[in-house]
C-alpha cells in the first residue's frame, strides 16, 4: 500500500502564469475558471497552484464536448 506522500511525489505544480501560457489565454481566464470549479487548484498563500493533472483533464474534456 502507497503512502499518502506517494502521491504527492507524482503531482507537478503550475501556477496561474504557466495555466495561461500553456492553455493561451490571460491569467485572468485562469482564475475565473478556478474560482468557477472549472479547473482544480491549491490555494496557497494568496496564489493558487493548479495540478497539471487538472489541466489535462480539462481540456480533454473541452476537446470532447466540441465535437
Amino acid at each position: 500500500m502507497s503512502e499518502p506522500g506517494d502521491l504527492l511525489d507524482e503531482v507537478k505544480f503550475l501556477t496561474v502564469t504557466e495555466v495561461a501560457d500553456l492553455m493561451r489565454v490571460s491569467k485572468m481566464t485562469v482564475y475565473r475558471l478556478v474560482h468557477n470549479g472549472e479547473i482544480a487548484a491549491v490555494r496557497v498563500g494568496r496564489s493558487f497552484r493548479v495540478p497539471e493533472s487538472a489541466v489535462k483533464t480539462y481540456l480533454s474534456e473541452a476537446l470532447q464536448t466540441d465535437d
